[in-house]
């Protein structure tokens, strides 16, 4: 018998409120805020109900839905946020799972309308590569799916300008581990970049050899942070020999200018 590639309905929503317990004892949302969602069919998915926190859901407040939006089972209404899930799937057949969230770090960079795209990690570049910032959408209007359509099937993660994040994977799983993987590489990013203010950050050629990695891992998502270009050591020596000659002329003309000279 051929194995399906989705979770049962029993699995989907359990794993739904496990991962819901992890986002929001991580500090990723606060009271009801957040959503998730996983495939079970084609065209089939349960998702979070609205009005409730993630960390206290229980399996039989999901609410499943088809990739229309409607309604197939389930007591409670769905997240009027839903509508940017669906669109995630329809736009990307290979996503089938999605989580929407509001880390801390994560989120300051979407209100900063910073994009996450600096290769400063290699984890970041091969787990996510860059993340982009879609435009401010009110939250539950037809605007927030229209807002991150173009960004499905190339990336694995944006930022929503002053709003907070959604990740996606082929699983529920890897879609949540993108969040934590975001989070992360907002916090590392702010640190070095901005506290820190140093950041030594992975040349091209560097950059090439990680996303081979990635690609050998099957991933083909991501996009390629921006990077410099490493330069040589007759290139190095020469910016070098250039900052001599400048600082032994500027010490000449001020003995001059000075009267030692």
């Amino acid at each position: 018998m051929k194995k399906t590639p989705y979770l049962s309905d029993f699995e989907a929503k359990k794993l739904i409120c496990e991962i819901g317990d992890r986002i929001y004892k991580k500090n990723f949302v606060a009271a009801n805020d957040g959503n998730i969602s996983v495939k079970v069919g084609s065209d089939a998915i349960w998702t979070t109900p609205t009005g409730v926190s993630k960390g206290f859901m229980r399996p039989e407040m999901m609410v499943k839905m088809n990739l229309k939006g409607k309604v197939l089972q389930g007591k409670y209404k769905p997240s009027s946020e839903v509508k940017m899930h669906l669109r995630a799937y329809n736009e990307n057949p290979e996503i089938n799972a999605v989580v929407h969230a509001h880390p801390p770090v994560a989120t300051s960079f979407a209100i900063a309308g910073v994009e996450l795209d600096r290769p400063i990690s290699p984890e970041a570049v091969v787990l996510l590569g860059t993340v982009p910032i879609a435009p401010y959408a009110t939250p539950g209007t037809e605007e927030v799916p229209v807002s991150i359509a173009p960004y499905c099937k190339t990336h694995n993660a944006v930022l929503l300008a002053n709003h907070g994040a959604l990740t996606w994977g082929k699983d529920l799983t890897e879609a949540y581990f993108r969040l934590e993987s975001l989070e992360h590489y907002a916090l590392m990013t702010m640190y070095s970049t901005n506290i820190l203010k140093k950041s030594n950050e992975l040349n091209c050629n560097q950059v090439s050899d990680l996303i081979g990695i990635r690609s050998k891992l099957g991933f083909t998502t991501g996009g390629t942070p921006s990077c410099r270009s490493e330069e040589s050591e007759d290139e190095k020596d020469a910016v070098n020999l250039e900052d001599i000659i400048a600082s032994v002329t500027n010490e000449v003309l001020k003995n001059i200018k000075e009267g030692r000279a």
